[in-house]
């Protein structure tokens, strides 16, 4: 795959150390690593393989991948084998995409308090959808679904908002019947966004009771118990977005959905125009114009400011699945979902998702074209990780 003409590890290898410098004292342990794996990622500072052409003897050295989630390089092999795992999933139903966004006022508070109300935003979605589909009156069955956390707009600002992929369809509540949706119709989105900001509402003012949450610089007066009920009340009166969008087409339109969104970091190495010592530009949608295609150029020291901003705790799960589709015994319930709507699961196909080799788990002896002669280049030594040269971080 050609190499874009910017990447994103090269705007961290010219400006990364002077961000570092004169951030110091504001970045934590996360985004020092995420800055340092993207800037080794596929250098000699992670090693690689030796690789020779058996037909004119070409040799080249390819480095091996950071693997870390934050990087644009490093999505495509963990892509690819979790959608394959995703295929055995799909049930024969209409799949729905609703898209939950926080607002700003919930949104900065969630900044501070990254891996507690990330997992409340998901979790609220997904109990707002799973409850109102068991409403006798709305669909009246018990559902799974798929949540997949984003945290950036196109211009990389913090917008924090869930994508679910849900099946239109569910196991009636006496556990005996399939119970399919309304054809193009699943749930009613204004019923879904007041359940939403009710329920993730209750776990923020949970939260604050129990001393669980962290407030400070402009957000330092919440932490008196009147100002903080005075921006629950503000938020309680205010219209949450829940967006919902037409149908996929069949197994196929889904797993094509999960390759673009699932393994995604903030910005795409394909988005980035140019990059100098005095700005880096990339393209993004301005939904305001019709989703037209525009330039935007940010200082170095905004453009990594933003990118960090979507830098996730360690550990954190961005891919949730609840419901019908939770772990446990998910195979028995998605069996039970396939026996109840009398049809076997289709054999979807797996999209093209344009995977990145982790060269680190590549044998010797693997065999690719080669790019000088069209012959087949094979693995024939391995090239040891030369010692990675951290960020330096001058603070005298």
């Amino acid at each position: 795959m050609e190499r874009p003409a910017i990447e994103l590890a090269d705007v961290f290898r010219r400006h990364g150390d002077a961000y570092l410098r004169d951030h110091a004292g504001r970045l934590g342990r996360g985004e020092r690593r995420v800055m340092s794996a993207i800037a080794a990622c596929r250098t000699a500072a992670l090693g690689g393989h030796v690789e020779q052409c058996d037909d004119c003897g070409a040799r080249r050295i390819a480095y091996n991948s950071c693997r870390n989630r934050h990087c644009p390089k490093c999505q495509g092999a963990a892509r690819a084998a979790w959608l394959d795992a995703r295929k055995a999933e799909l049930l024969p139903a209409p799949y729905f995409h609703l898209v939950f966004t926080l607002p700003p006022a919930a949104a900065e508070v969630a900044f501070q308090n990254k891996r507690l109300l990330y997992a409340a935003l998901m979790r609220a979605a997904a109990e707002a959808t799973m409850t109102l589909a068991a409403n006798p009156k709305r669909l009246g069955a018990r559902i799974g679904l798929l949540a997949v956390l984003h945290t950036w707009g196109q211009t990389l600002t913090h917008h924090p908002h869930v994508h679910c992929v849900v099946p239109g369809g569910g196991v009636s509540l006496d556990g005996e019947r399939w119970i399919v949706c309304k054809p193009g119709f699943f749930l009613p989105v204004k019923a879904l966004a007041r359940l939403f900001r009710r329920l993730f509402l209750a776990a923020l003012e949970t939260a604050f009771d129990k001393g669980e949450l962290c407030l400070f610089g402009e957000l330092a007066p919440l932490c008196e118990p009147r100002a903080f009920a005075r921006r629950i009340v503000a938020l309680r009166k205010m219209d949450w977005i829940v967006y919902a969008k037409p149908p996929f087409g069949g197994p196929e339109q889904v797993l094509a959905y999960l390759a673009r969104y699932t393994h995604r970091a903030a910005i795409a190495n394909s988005r980035l125009v140019a990059a100098s010592d005095d700005d880096v530009a990339f393209s993004y949608k301005d939904y305001r114009r019709q989703g037209r295609r525009r330039i935007m150029r940010l200082s170095p020291d905004e453009f990594i400011r933003r990118f960090l901003l979507h830098v996730l705790p360690d550990g954190f799960h961005r891919i949730r699945h609840y419901g019908l589709l939770a772990r446990g015994d998910r195979e028995e319930r998605l069996a039970l979902c396939r026996r109840l709507a009398a049809a076997a699961a289709e054999n979807p196909v797996k999209p093209k998702v344009g995977a990145c080799e982790d060269l680190s788990t590549i044998a010797l002896g693997a065999a690719f074209p080669c790019p000088d002669c069209g012959g087949l280049m094979r693995r024939v030594g391995v090239v040891p990780p030369a010692r990675p040269r951290p960020f330096k971080c001058d603070t005298s």
